[in-house]
């Protein structure tokens, strides 16, 4: 493995790692007390870096392209992840269908990048978000209990504002990527 392709795995595993803490070693995370969160918050942005820097340098050797249909396929999933996301900050209808939005967000921009970049740093990163968010999940339902669904009170003008701040975000983030030499279309 190249020292690239280490530097996005050591990434990954810090993020990982930084994320299950609590949920495999709560007693040494209690003991950390008021220092903990900005620890954490340290480690996971390092562990960006790492993974920006890892993934950004790695030599990629595609095994599949970028196709037409998986490209629209992965466009959609990019933004159902949004807006699953902005309809859970408020409150939408989708907040009471999905239990984990965040990291149900996470699973479809994994799936999504997976589609389209058949690399090894892709597999790497997108493949480790991925199962990192499902063993999240697990973990959360096994130590919490399935968690309850919320009951937004529904209403067309929260939908809107899902739609919108979904449609923000995703628009940003393919002018971001488009700006970055990652184009979102084509």
């Amino acid at each position: 493995m190249g020292v690239d392709l280490n530097l996005l795995a050591g990434g990954l595993l810090l993020w990982s790692l930084a994320h299950l803490f609590r949920r495999i070693a709560p007693q040494s995370r209690a003991k950390l007390g008021r220092l903990g969160r900005p620890l954490i918050a340290l480690l996971l942005v390092l562990s960006i870096v790492l993974m920006i820097r890892g993934y950004g340098e790695s030599v990629a050797t595609p095994y599949w392209g970028r196709q037409a249909t998986w490209v629209a396929v992965n466009n959609v999933l990019v933004y159902l992840g949004f807006y699953v996301m902005a309809g859970a900050w408020v409150g939408a209808r989708v907040s009471g269908v999905v239990r984990h939005p965040q990291l149900t967000a996470v699973k479809a921009w994994a799936v999504a990048h997976l589609l389209v970049n058949g690399d090894v740093p892709s597999l790497v990163l997108f493949g480790g978000m991925l199962i990192w968010a499902i063993l999240e999940v697990i973990l959360i339902n096994r130590q919490e209990g399935r968690p309850a669904l919320a009951k937004p009170d529904y209403s067309l003008s929260r939908e809107m504002v899902a739609v919108t701040i979904a449609l923000s975000l995703y628009g940003a983030v393919g002018y971001l990527h488009g700006t970055l030499g990652y184009p979102v279309y084509g």
